[in-house]
């Protein structure tokens, strides 16, 4: 058994959008290191596809779940708890990105959509699963962002404000658990090799990071020791198109 296997073996993780991409990516990484994961999404088949794949390196449980939804992700963080055991790890992976629209032409639903599943879904995660973190003891809380938080770009202007108000979130929310033994991170990818906005995997754009990538940063900081907490981290790809 690696020491990944050791630190990790028994966790119980919530890997919201886990069905694909990203988010499967890290759910993977889990399995494979012993953790017991639980991935939700709001399609039942590729949930039901996922828990499946995953089945295959470890124990993994899974359920739909629209995360705009207070009472359904309520619902969600009690079948895993019920599930499992318990909550360890929460990462919040699940978003949505409407690009290309000016302020002028997104519609009021679609900017709504993008806060409500980038920005209020992890607030509904957190004030759910925090709980059931301090009765295990503490546990790591990990919010997928992007660099998009942080640097404004026309046209994005709905994920742009989703991100940055997650940035902030995570900030405070932070300083707040950190007592409690719960710890709070961050992550800020660059371009990333998925279907996310609308984008298409391509041999082309090997140069973009990859899901993997985003999922063994998270599987660092969950081996990192206790008394430090990298609370922020950005990952770009390392020779993107000059």
């Amino acid at each position: 058994m690696n020491d990944s296997s050791t630190k990790l073996s028994g966790r119980c993780a919530v890997v919201t959008g886990g069905s694909k991409g990203i988010g499967l990516a890290i759910a993977t990484k889990l399995a494979e290191a012993g953790a017991k994961v639980f991935v939700c999404g709001r399609s039942r088949t590729a949930v039901r596809d996922a828990v499946g794949l995953l089945g295959e390196r470890g124990s993994a449980f899974g359920e739909a779940c629209d995360v705009r939804s207070e009472e359904q992700v309520r619902q969600m963080l009690d079948e895993a708890i019920r599930q499992m055991g318990g909550i360890d790890i929460l990462v919040n992976n699940a978003g949505i990105g409407i690009m290309g629209k000016t302020v002028e032409e997104i519609s009021g639903d679609e900017f709504r959509q993008t806060i409500e599943t980038n920005l209020l879904a992890v607030f509904y995660t957190c004030h759910y699963a925090i709980p059931a973190m301090r009765v295990g003891g503490g546990g790591y809380i990990i919010n997928i962002s992007s660099l998009a938080g942080q640097n404004a770009h026309p046209r994005m202007a709905a994920y742009n404000a989703s991100k940055f108000g997650l940035n902030g979130f995570s900030e405070a929310l932070m300083q707040e658990v950190r007592h409690d033994g719960i710890k709070v991170s961050y992550i800020c990818p660059g371009s990333v090799n998925t279907y996310f906005g609308g984008d298409t995997p391509s041999a082309d754009k090997a140069w973009q990071l990859q899901p993997e990538d985003i999922a063994q940063v998270v599987l660092d900081l969950l081996e990192m020791d206790p008394r430090a907490l990298p609370s922020k981290i950005e990952i770009r790809p390392s020779r993107p198109p000059r």
